[in-house]
């Protein structure tokens, strides 16, 4: 499937200061996964219609979950809205 979305190097490194340590096992490829759930949330598509690509379904729905329980994406969007200079309330 050419038409999958990734992530580049450049947009992760301004992501990963937002990432949260991991503890014990390391996480799955980041890059990886977080590219899948841009890509399911893009197009619209249930977490199992995820392309192969970008691992099972399953391992991208549970860090979209996990991550978003603990306010790690609203975080993200708060942190890049700043450096671009927009207010914060």
């Amino acid at each position: 499937m050419s038409d999958l979305f990734w992530l580049t190097d450049a947009q992760m490194a301004r992501l990963e200061p937002f990432f949260p340590k991991s503890h014990g096992k390391p996480r799955v490829d980041d890059k990886r996964v977080l590219s899948g759930i841009i890509f399911i949330n893009r197009n619209g598509l249930r977490w199992r219609d995820a392309p192969r690509e970008y691992g099972p379904h399953k391992t991208l729905y549970n860090r979209w979950k996990r991550w978003s329980d603990k306010g790690i994406f609203a975080q993200m969007m708060v942190g890049l809205a700043a450096d671009h200079g927009e207010q914060t309330t």
